[in-house]
């Protein structure tokens, strides 16, 4: 295959891009010549990020490929620059959620739950299910071109990070950090397992107050309490009034009966309660509420447990005993009604906490459990962040992160599970000895006794996943990674885990390292479906990134979502901007195509003793603005801002504009000028694919790889620098009008409808000597990139009879259109034109205007219609004006 200026050789691109044809191939070079590793360039300043480890519950979602496309831009930005990049891979054990998931599956399959089967044999099912979907992430995270070190790669309960498990459990116990006690905490009677207060979710339901009489045991009358919850009142240890509210001061100190039990129980006087709720008077039940648990404390009451693990009600509530809770709810509402203490009850619509894995509803449950005191982690993780150690991209979420820490209760750390790092406490059974040890002890150091029991509770996922950014450097050891690559620069992830995952990193980090984990952290927004929705697997609208990558490619998928990206904003995922992107995949080949076809094997991208027209200077300036501009928007996070750039660039200069002016010097007969205009358009494709690579490796890779004088890899290429000699804003300048003067005269074509192969006359009158000069340089470029003949320049034009006129900075356009158009023809044609523009308009003005309409149709349609609207408004208002020009030529 021979192009014009070229020669036939057998390393041109294929006439089509076919991301399948590329993807796996180079992978697998990158993979085998270990590109991805760290330690490549020992000289190199060492630029670390950790993935937030993807949970081995299942494949990666859509918010997965965001989170890490982002990570491998920077990490591919950062590698092309010469840093010692590391972006070390990972996956969590994700405790609770992989449980259920692996219960589940036992039940489908056996029949068996893991009680059936025994803990040992239900942890090796787990471990066999984590090395099932464990690959399968990999697998995808290889799929779509990520350059993580696999040969660092991570899992929370791999050897060396249950080591610096149980290290941090210890030192904090022997610190004083941690305590195992009675308290209040949210248990999930599904998976049976206390949650923090981060793992429940809260959502508004409608429910009903209670109104019940506690009646005095004095026979003076009663105590009217508002209830949502019934069925705890057996938990129910006193009445509590604020000590202040005149209404009932006097009975502080009183006694009423329990309603439906035989006990009495005091009325006291606490400022937690709220005058203005209900009727000002409150049930406490230290075992089923939080804050009563603190009222209970402070006035030294007792706290009985009346419901069980399993959210049926025990021995405690009598002849409810066994009924599930929201059974037991409405039975204690009848039998209260029955016997005469039930008041009334009225609507109440409050906030129900849900369990986050399995949605369901949470119960307040005092239970022996381990905890982290956090206030004095809390201490050095605010001062980190206020004093810029740490810094949040954007800013906005400082705010939340520090709201949150200077709030933080105990953490809440031991979890009802067998899936999970079990608790590193043993319980003497010989003298009750509680023994914390790093090692397995062999018997109790205050008695002897072999006889030792671990503690059967495993702890939350989120403790091991704290100390991710160190334990997976090898600490505690003091290892050559952590030294050189520790703390790590960049977090990438969402603002659905600040509270979860970053606070608890910089807590950990900061207590065991001294250090910072990371020095800044970039929040993202989650990506939606066309409708805006979160993706859900109850909704139905979730999509799978390898269905993507399947059908449109990698780069295309990677593309979209990174130019989508705004800091901290949500994005909505659309097919249309995929196709759009692979469209620019399409664009970049083609491109690629041409120059491969047009230059000689031995023309490299030097342009030293190149000879330079203005094109070249203009297209050389802005690929060096360019450059610059790319630069500061990934050393800033502007993912999308950085994408725009390099796409406008590429498709508008490159492709659209530089490439037809190059033709003219290709195809002129002039062989240094030639010359000259292929190692521009060889240095321009270079430079921009190394642009490009972070966004698109696959593709960029393959074209580069055939460019002459290429080096061994792209993704090892040094990232492009600006040139001070290419700036020439003067003389972009002069183009750019050039450009304009093109745009205007293919517009009036266009809305004339002047055939393509139709010559226009255009007659352009400069508005002094120097434009003149340089109008008259960029005639040949003109003449063939607006269909122009005959072109004319005069200072003193006179605009001839029946033409159009365009204004522009330094000349004004006259393009007669007498013999070119039909004018009687045109106007008819515009006026049908304008007619049916008028009546769409016309039309989705009418929807727009039906309340019904907009109330009940999707989000995404409505948008559809109001961009519509402004399309015909804008068509018209351009239709009218070219009509009303040529009306007054006739």
């Amino acid at each position: 295959m021979k192009g014009q200026g070229g020669t036939a050789r057998s390393d041109q691109l294929p006439t089509a891009f076919e991301p399948a044809n590329v993807e796996s191939k180079w992978y697998r070079f990158w993979m085998e010549n270990g590109y991805f590793r760290a330690g490549r360039v020992p000289d190199g300043k060492p630029f670390t990020i950790v993935i937030p480890p993807p949970n081995v519950t299942g494949a990666l979602h859509m918010g997965h490929a965001l989170d890490f496309t982002l990570q491998d831009i920077l990490i591919r930005f950062r590698r092309m620059q010469g840093r010692d990049a590391l972006w070390l891979p990972g996956t969590d054990h994700a405790g609770i959620a992989t449980q259920n998931r692996v219960e589940a599956m036992l039940l489908k399959e056996t029949g068996q739950s893991r009680h059936d089967i025994g803990r040992d044999a239900f942890v090796e099912k787990v471990w066999e299910w984590k090395r099932q979907y464990g690959s399968i992430i990999t697998n995808q995270i290889q799929a779509l071109g990520f350059s993580c070190d696999w040969s660092r790669e991570r899992f929370t309960m791999d050897e060396g990070l249950s080591r610096a498990v149980r290290e941090v459990f210890v030192r904090l116990y022997e610190r004083g950090l941690i305590y195992r006690g009675k308290y209040i905490i949210n248990w999930c009677p599904r998976c049976r397992t206390a949650l923090s207060d981060i793992e429940v979710e809260h959502e508004e339901l409608d429910g009903a107050l209670h109104y019940v009489r506690y009646p005095f045991t004095d026979g003076s009358g009663a105590v009217v309490v508002a209830t949502t919850r019934p069925e705890t009142m057996f938990g129910d240890v006193a009445v509590a009034v604020h000590p202040d509210d005149e209404r009932y001061r006097a009975w502080i100190g009183k006694r009423v009966r329990l309603p439906l039990t035989d006990r009495e129980i005091p009325v006291v006087g606490d400022s937690y309660v709220d005058p203005s709720f209900g009727t000002g008077c409150l049930k406490i039940t230290p075992a089923h509420d939080p804050n009563d648990f603190e009222v209970g404390r402070r006035h030294g009451l007792p706290a009985p447990v009346v419901m069980n693990e399993d959210g049926t009600m025990n021995e405690g509530a009598g002849d409810f005993q066994g009924m599930d809770r929201f059974e037991a709810r409405k039975a204690v509402v009848e039998a209260l009604r029955r016997e005469g203490y039930l008041e009334r009850v009225e609507p109440h619509r409050h906030a129900v906490g849900h369990c986050q894995r399995c949605h369901t509803v949470v119960e307040p449950f005092l239970s022996e459990q381990w905890f982290v005191k956090m206030k004095p982690l809390a201490e050095p993780a605010i001062e980190a962040v206020k004093a810029g150690r740490v810094r949040f991209v954007p800013e906005r979420f400082e705010k939340l992160y520090l709201h949150w820490v200077e709030n933080v209760r105990d953490w809440c750390i031991s979890r009802q599970l067998w899936w999970g790092h079990r608790i590193p406490a043993w319980y003497c059974e010989g003298c009750g000895e509680t023994i914390v040890a790093a090692e397995d002890p062999e018997h109790c150091p205050r008695c002897g006794s072999r006889q030792l029991r671990q503690e059967e509770d495993v702890l939350d996922t989120w403790f091991s996943s704290a100390l991710w950014p160190f334990s997976t450097m090898g600490w505690p050891e003091e290892t050559e990674d952590l030294r050189r690559y520790f703390p790590t620069d960049v977090l990438v992830t969402g603002f659905d885990i600040i509270y979860f995952w970053v606070a608890r990193m910089i807590f950990m980090s900061l207590a065991f390292t001294g250090e910072v984990p990371f020095h800044t952290v970039y929040i993202h927004g989650l990506v939606r479906d066309s409708q805006g929705r979160k993706m859900s697997k109850s909704l139905g609208n979730g999509i799978d990134p390898l269905d993507v990558v399947n059908k449109y490619g990698a780069d295309a998928l990677r593309f979209m979502l990174a130019s989508g990206t705004a800091p901290g904003n949500d994005q909505r995922f659309y097919w249309e901007k995929v196709e759009s992107a692979r469209h620019f995949a399409n664009k970049i080949w083609n491109a690629a195509r041409f120059v491969l076809l047009n230059v000689d094997k031995e023309v490299g991208g030097d342009l030293k003793g190149a000879v330079l027209g203005r094109p070249e200077h203009w297209i050389l300036h802005r690929l060096n603005e360019t450059v610059r501009d790319v630069t500061e928007a990934l050393e800033n996070f502007d993912f999308g801002g950085a994408a725009k750039m390099v796409y406008d660039f590429v498709w508008g200069e490159f492709c659209d504009w530089y490439i037809e002016f190059s033709k003219a010097a290709l195809y002129g007969g002039n062989p240094l000028a030639a010359r000259g205009t292929r190692q521009v358009l060889v240095h321009v494709l270079d430079r921009a694919l190394r642009l490009l690579h972070p966004f698109m490796p696959f593709l960029t890779e393959e074209i580069w790889q055939k460019l002459p004088g290429h080096g061994e890899a792209l993704v090892a290429a040094e990232w492009p620098v600006p040139e001070d000699q290419y700036f020439d804003a003067p003389g972009a300048a002069v183009v750019e009008e050039w450009m304009e003067l093109i745009r205007r005269v293919r517009n009036v074509r266009s809305e004339m409808n002047v055939p393509p192969g139709k010559p226009v006359p255009v007659l352009v009158r400069p508005a002094d000597q120097e434009a003149l000069r340089d109008f008259e340089g960029g005639e040949v470029y003109l003449r063939r990139l607006a269909g122009i003949d005959p072109l004319d320049f005069d200072l003193h034009a006179v605009p001839p009879s029946k033409s159009v006129t365009e204004v522009l900075g330094r000349a004004e356009l006259f393009i007669p259109l007498e013999g070119v158009v039909d004018l009687e023809g045109e106007i008819r044609r515009l006026e049908k034109e304008l007619e049916q523009l008028g009546k769409e308009v016309d039309r989705v003005r009418a929807k727009l205007d039906n309340p019904s309409f907009v109330a009940k149709a999707p989000p995404a349609v409505v948008e559809e219609q109001r961009r519509k609207e402004v399309d015909y408004a804008t068509r018209r208002e351009r239709v009218q004006a070219r009509l009303e020009s040529l009306q007054r030529m006739i």
